[in-house]
């Protein structure tokens, strides 16, 4: 069994400093880190909060990704797919269920074709000019409407391997919007053609 909040957060503070802060992670020496270790420190470990604070979108009616449902560059019945503005690498694209689920609670249909789609969508962003390497992401604490995450790493900065490239996208300064822009409709021309749908909101 997993241990308890005020346990985990124990054994947690048993590894820290005085001031309450863990060393700096394995990932921090990394070369492709993008943080010098000299004068980065941790911050400090906080206690744990339970009950959690409610993600957004507890409330379907008050959802942001809900009210969006018809907005995207590809769609079919039951998704939708769209580029994400100011990014620092090449590409970002997200993939929405059209209705309101979590990914536990994803219809086991619905869970299929989404790993179907996601290898799609990295192999349509592959296939374009100077992106070496698509990544999917999926994150959960922000949101109670299920999203994945696609990144395109520029070829030849492998600075950006892995692990650490939402970071530098982060950092990075923004790439040029209308570059990106073209590159997203391709993959959305490239999905039609795979996996059918269509390009403006399917009833």
């Amino acid at each position: 069994m997993a241990m308890t909040p005020d346990e985990f957060y124990q054994h947690a503070l048993a590894a820290t400093d005085s001031e309450s802060r863990l060393p700096l992670s394995r990932m921090t020496g990394w070369e492709i880190s993008p943080f010098e270790q000299d004068g980065l420190r941790v911050t400090p470990l906080r206690p744990p909060v339970v009950p959690e604070p409610p993600r957004h979108g507890e409330d379907p009616a008050r959802c942001s990704m809900c009210a969006a449902r018809d907005k995207g560059l590809w769609f079919n019945e039951r998704w939708r797919l769209d580029r994400i503005d100011g990014a620092g690498v090449p590409l970002i694209l997200m993939l929405y269920p059209r209705d309101h689920y979590d990914m536990a609670d994803l219809p086991d249909e619905m869970a299929a074709e989404m790993g179907v789609l996601g290898t799609r969508i990295v192999r349509h962003m592959q296939a374009l000019p100077h992106i070496a390497r698509a990544h999917m992401y999926r994150f959960g604490d922000g949101a109670t409407h299920m999203h994945l995450w696609f990144f395109g790493r520029p070829e030849g900065q492998s600075q950006l391997f892995g692990s650490w490239l939402p970071v530098w996208d982060d950092l990075l300064p923004e790439y040029p919007s209308e570059v990106a822009a073209a590159d997203a409709v391709r993959v959305a021309e490239a999905l039609l053609v795979s996996s059918g749908g269509a390009r403006t909101p399917v009833p």
